[in-house]
C-alpha cells in the first residue's frame, strides 16, 4: 500500500493509504473537537454538531443528502468522542469522489434554527435513551467523578439542562472556531485516485480561512473517589473503576493495551477465570482508552447486588498480584495474538482501516502502516507490561457503582 500526504494553504491536511486491490474505498472528515473542548455551559454541542450536519447546507435539505447518499449505496455516519468528530462513509470506488465532495459540502452546514430546535428533542430522547441503559450510564459517571475538574471528565452527550440552555448562536460561534480547516484531517483508503481525491477536497474547501485553534493538554491522575446511585428501575450492580493510563502519544501504549486484554479480556483473562467463569460476574472486562496527552484504563463488572462486595476483593486481590508478581510469558504471547488478529482483521476492509489512519494522524501527526503497528506489538516484552504496572498503582482508582435501590 502507498501513504500519500498533502497539506493545503490553509493548514487542511488530506492523507491517503492506496490500496489498488481493494474493492472499495472510504473517506472520512475527522475534526479534532469534542466534548472536552467545551465549557460546561455549552456541554453537547460538538455531539450536537454532529447531528446538524445530516441537516444540509445552503444547497441540500436533509432528505436531499440522506438520498445523495443512499443513491450510491454508501455506507455512512458520524460519531463524536471526547476528542474527535469523525464523518465517514464506505463505498464503490467508482462513487468515491462524488462522496468525499458531498462530505466536504457538509462541513459547511447551514446550521437552521428551525432544524436546531426539532434536533433539540431528538437529542434530549437520546440523553435519556442512555440513561436508561446502565453499562453506558454508569461508566459516563464513573468518567465524571474519575476526572472531577479536568475537561476530559465532561459527558459527549451533555445534559438535558445543558441541552436546553444551549442557542443556535453558541453553537455557530463554536462551529466557527472548532471546524477550521486547520483542526482538521481529510483522510481516503482503499482503491482510489489520489490526485482526482485532492483535487476535489481542495475545489470544496480550498478557501475555508484558517482559524486560531488548540486544545488544553494536560495529564491527570484521577481523583480516586468513590460513589453510587441507586436507581429504582435497575436489577444487578454495576461498577465501573479507572486506574491512570498513558496517552496516546506515548510509546507504552502499546504495553497497555497487552495488559488491559491480559486483565480484562472477554474470555481467557484473570477477571475472566476468577469471576465470570466462577458465576460471581455476568461481565468483567478492562479496557484501554488512550487520550490526547493523558489516558485511563477502565474495568466494568455486573453483577448480583449480594456478590458486589465479594467481586471486589476478587478485583483487589487481582491488582495486588499484578503489583507482587507481574505477568508472565504466556499470558503476554496470549494478548499480543488476539490484539494482532483484532487489528489485522479490522484492517483488512478500507473502512476499518480509515480509523486507525486518521486517528494515528490527528494523535502522532504521521504516518504508521499496519506493519509498524504489528510489529510494535510483537515488540513488547514482558518486562515492558511489568514495568508499567510498577510505574502505576493499580489498587488506586476511582469507582462508581449503580444498583437497586436498597431493600
Amino acid at each position: 500500500m502507498q501513504f500519500k500526504h498533502k497539506r493545503l494553504s490553509n493548514g487542511l491536511v488530506l492523507i491517503g493509504e492506496i490500496n489498488p486491490p481493494a474493492k472499495s474505498a472510504a473517506v472520512g472528515f475527522f475534526v479534532r473537537t469534542g466534548a472536552r473542548d467545551e465549557t460546561l455551559e455549552i456541554n453537547g454541542v460538538s455531539h450536537f454538531l454532529e447531528h446538524m450536519l445530516f441537516k444540509g447546507n445552503d444547497r441540500l435539505s436533509a432528505l436531499e443528502v440522506n438520498e445523495a447518499f443512499d443513491r450510491r449505496g454508501a455506507q455512512f455516519n458520524a460519531f463524536t468522542s471526547e476528542e474527535q468528530t469523525v464523518f465517514y462513509a464506505a463505498v464503490l470506488p467508482e462513487y468515491l469522489i462524488e462522496i468525499t465532495s458531498l462530505w466536504a459540502e457538509l462541513m459547511r452546514p447551514a446550521l437552521r434554527d428551525e432544524d436546531f430546535d426539532i434536533e433539540k428533542n431528538v437529542i434530549k430522547e437520546e440523553i435519556a435513551m442512555y440513561q436508561d441503559t446502565p453499562t453506558f450510564d454508569v461508566i459516563d459517571r464513573c468518567r465524571s467523578l474519575h476526572f472531577g475538574p479536568h475537561c476530559c471528565g465532561q459527558s459527549v452527550l451533555g445534559t438535558v439542562e445543558s441541552i436546553d440552555a444551549l442557542t443556535a448562536g453558541q453553537m455557530r460561534e463554536y462551529f466557527g472556531r472548532r471546524y477550521a480547516p486547520n483542526n482538521m484531517v481529510v483522510a481516503c483508503t482503499g482503491s482510489f485516485d489520489w490526485d482526482r481525491f485532492c483535487e476535489t477536497v481542495e475545489a470544496v474547501s480550498g478557501k475555508w480561512p484558517a482559524q486560531e485553534v488548540g486544545r488544553s493538554l494536560s495529564d491527570f491522575g484521577g481523583t480516586k473517589q468513590k460513589g453510587r446511585t441507586e436507581k429504582a428501575n435497575v436489577k444487578r450492580e454495576h461498577i465501573c473503576l479507572m486506574h491512570t493510563g498513558v496517552s496516546a502519544q506515548d510509546p507504552r501504549r502499546f504495553a497497555a493495551s497487552l495488559l488491559a486484554m491480559i486483565v480484562g479480556d472477554d474470555y481467557g483473562s484473570r477477571f475472566y477465570w476468577d469471576l465470570v467463569d466462577k458465576a460471581l460476574t455476568e461481565e468483567a472486562s478492562m479496557q484501554f482508552n488512550p487520550m490526547d496527552g493523558t489516558g485511563m484504563f477502565y474495568c466494568y463488572f455486573r453483577c448480583g447486588t449480594s456478590n458486589a462486595g465479594r467481586v471486589m476483593d476478587i478485583v483487589q486481590g487481582v491488582f495486588r498480584d499484578l503489583a507482587a508478581d507481574g505477568v508472565h510469558e504466556d499470558e503476554v504471547v496470549k494478548a499480543q495474538n488476539k490484539v494482532l488478529s483484532a487489528l489485522v482483521l479490522k484492517n483488512e476492509l478500507p473502512m476499518g482501516r480509515l480509523v486507525d489512519l486518521g486517528f494515528n494522524w490527528m494523535y502522532l501527526g504521521d504516518y504508521h502502516s499496519i506493519e509498524q503497528d504489528v510489529a510494535a506489538i510483537k515488540a513488547v516484552t514482558v518486562e515492558d507490561v511489568n514495568r508499567l504496572i510498577r510505574e502505576m498503582d493499580m489498587t488506586s482508582f476511582t469507582q462508581y457503582s449503580l444498583g437497586p435501590v436498597a431493600s
